[in-house]
């Protein structure tokens, strides 16, 4: 009985084995037949790849085979990897070259010359511009004017921009409205068409004395506003107050840059909303007030449209700026040559107040990646 026993579990493991080493081969003939096909479908992706190395195409045609050794350039490809970038600034520098720098070039020596448009021959008078033009009293007059124009100009709107952006700082509600209404006169404020209007609510007739008349019934006319020496400047000046949005925009900016811990800690030691203003504001936004204190000494030097449309340098040359001088002389006078000369004096007093405004920023300009 052992005997049989024994033997019939060598039979069930040899057929075992069998049926084990016959599934084997089945998957393999399986696996055969399955690559076979593979390879089948693949062959003719194959022989496009192998043209396409033999043959490269490029953009549907045929390219010819370089004779170059594989990876060397030549000189003037080279060159060109060197200096390709200044290709792409030519249109650049070709505007700045004719449209700032030649003109740029050309003003200065019309300076030291007598340059007519409407004149024959340009005789070289060297500094005689510069002399005229302290010794006259019309210019002198008009740069006093300029001063006054900027010095009045510059602070009142770098503190009314300041104000109106600290205000809009808060959680208050439409306040993203209230950005845009005061934002639009800076866009506009500089156009003709504004320039005109500030004219007409300023008249005689205007708007202003219309709603004097109206309020008091009758008693008061109003003063002549445009007409009158001692309101008319004031006048232009508020046309360049008025457009105190840009510099809004940067100082809202600048106090949300401020960290918040630090109006935190100044509440923890009883400091009250003033004390922080000064302690913490202003100190952690002065690089904006820097900012915006050159670009808006350079504006108002050049200020030009609002002199020139409301008042036009009037009334007796109480509104005329320098800038409005250097276009008389040019396109009335002709006199090209003063003209260049008035423009190159502006230049140097811009540059001048610019110098002393970086020198000074060392003393109360405070910036926070400084030790």
């Amino acid at each position: 009985i052992h005997e049989r026993l024994v033997g019939s579990e060598m039979c069930i493991r040899d057929r075992n084995e069998i049926g084990a080493s016959a599934a084997r081969t089945t998957g393999a003939l399986v696996l055969s037949v399955n690559g076979y096909q593979t390879l089948n479908e693949l062959l003719p992706v194959c022989d496009l790849l192998h043209c396409l190395l033999q043959n490269p195409v490029k953009g549907g045609l045929r390219m010819k085979k370089s004779n170059a050794p594989a990876g060397a350039r030549t000189p003037f490809q080279k060159w060109v990897d060197k200096y390709q970038g200044l290709f792409y600034l030519i249109p650049w520098i070709i505007g700045f070259l004719v449209f700032k720098a030649f003109p740029f070039g050309q003003s200065l020596y019309y300076s030291f010359t007598d340059m007519n448009f409407f004149k024959d021959g340009t005789s070289f008078v060297g500094l005689a511009n510069y002399i005229t033009a302290f010794h006259t009293k019309k210019i002198t007059k008009a740069l006093i004017i300029t001063f006054k124009y900027a010095f009045i100009t510059v602070p009142l709107k770098l503190i009314f921009a300041l104000f109106i952006a600290y205000i809009l700082n808060f959680k208050i509600a439409c306040v993203n409205l209230f950005r845009t209404v005061y934002y639009i006169p800076s866009i506009l404020g500089g156009s003709v068409a504004i320039a005109v209007l500030w004219k007409a609510v300023f008249s005689v007739d205007g708007l202003l004395n219309t709603v004097v008349r109206a309020v008091t019934f009758g008693a008061v006319q109003g003063p002549e506003w445009l007409s009158d020496p001692n309101y008319a400047l004031w006048i232009i000046c508020f046309l360049r107050i008025w457009q105190f949005g840009s510099a809004m925009v940067l100082f809202l900016a600048a106090l949300k840059g401020v960290p918040a811990d630090l109006y935190e800690a100044a509440t923890i030691d009883g400091a009250g909303k003033w004390r922080q203003f000064f302690s913490i504001t202003v100190p952690m936004i002065t690089p904006i007030i820097f900012y915006n204190l050159v670009t808006q000494i350079c504006q108002a030097f050049q200020e030009f449209n609002g002199p020139y449309i409301i008042t036009n340098g009037g009334p007796r040359g109480s509104t005329t700026l320098i800038s409005l001088l250097v276009y008389n002389y040019a396109f009335k006078s002709y006199d090209m040559g003063m003209a260049s000369a008035l423009a190159w004096i502006m230049f140097i007093i811009v540059c001048i107040l610019t110098i002393i405004a970086f020198t000074s920023q060392k003393k109360w300009v405070y910036y926070s990646d400084e030790r």
